[in-house]
């Protein structure tokens, strides 16, 4: 991790851990937001005005956070306005690397090696990991923003008056049910794979792993309609998708989550399905980057062994 800019220790899984050993997740510290007229957002400082090509997302396609700002990325039509980088699925000793891999590229913009360059590009003195998504501003080459969430919500406002578009991911109306199911299925599911996978006693994986299939069950009682909130999709069904996309490729093996498969959940199988179909949604879902980056964390696989499967994953994103 980075320690006052400077590059200290190989990457590891574990951030941070409390006392029974529970994974503690770090908090992103670049919290700007893009607003229409450049106006400040809810948190942050203003200046960011939405711009076509002024800003360039960088993304790990293994990775959930960043696939969720990848995925409303395509579904609001943002595609022309923003370009994309996207880094090498395995985790180096120095973290996230740029190229090197069949889908990963170079980064051009300064030609760094790794994403902590990027990050002390933003700040020279920047202690912390150097995490995706990153929303960089081309035009005064500062970091915007390396919160997955606040990047799904600028892309479905921000560029409005740019790209009109009928879909609204945080509508309204919702608000308040959206804002009330967010956290229990980042906490329970989203973040609850990670708290299974890197526990590091018996009694954290057991409290974990009882979450994350309370979470499915949940989920699978919910969905009586084509989405979590009826017939509507919002950001909830995305948060959602980029987890359970991954589930049975990575987190049921690596992760130890093995009770059930999301296979074994019927409206889980179709939901996944139906937002597959949806305008540009399978483009954005790598199942090579996502086993080769999991299943290159050492700590948890020191052999780099990664399983071939599940063969019905790949026909689902493939659309055959």
């Amino acid at each position: 991790m980075l320690v006052e800019g400077k590059w200290v220790a190989d990457w590891q899984p574990v951030q941070k851990a409390d006392e029974k050993g529970r994974f503690v997740r770090q908090t992103s510290s670049f919290r700007n937001w893009i607003t229409p007229d450049g106006s400040a957002g809810p948190t942050g400082d203003g200046g960011f005005k939405a711009e076509a090509g002024r800003y360039r997302l960088y993304v790990a396609l293994i990775c959930p956070w960043a696939s969720r700002t990848l995925i409303a990325r395509t579904l609001k039509g943002l595609e022309p306005l923003i370009p994309v980088t996207v880094v090498n699925p395995t985790l180096s000793p120095q973290g996230w690397a740029f190229g090197g891999y069949p889908g990963a590229e170079a980064d051009p913009l300064f030609n760094a090696g790794y994403m902590h360059e990027i990050y002390t590009r933003a700040d020279p003195r920047f202690t912390g990991r150097a995490t995706v998504p990153v929303l960089w501003d081309m035009a005064r080459n500062v970091m915007v923003s390396n919160e997955s969430g606040d990047i799904l919500r600028m892309f479905d406002t921000a560029f409005e008056h740019l790209v009109p578009s009928d879909l609204r991911l945080y509508p309204a109306d919702l608000a308040s049910e959206i804002d009330a199911l967010n956290p229990r299925l980042y906490d329970a599911l989203n973040n609850g794979v990670y708290k299974a996978g890197f526990a590091g006693t018996q009694e954290a994986y057991d409290e974990a792993a009882e979450a994350v299939f309370a979470m499915l069950d949940e989920l699978e009682a919910r969905l009586t309609g084509n989405y979590l909130f009826g017939d509507r999709l919002t950001e909830t069904d995305i948060r959602a998708f980029v987890t359970l996309i991954r589930f049975d490729a990575a987190y049921h093996g690596i992760f130890k989550l093995n009770r059930n498969r999301i296979a074994d959940y019927p409206r889980l199988t179709a939901f996944m399905a139906r937002i597959l179909r949806l305008p540009g949604v399978a483009a954005t879902v790598n199942l090579d980057h996502i086993t080769r980056g999991y299943y290159s964390i050492k700590a948890l696989n020191p052999n780099g062994i990664r399983p071939t499967g599940p063969a019905y994953l790949t026909r689902l994103v493939s659309g055959i």
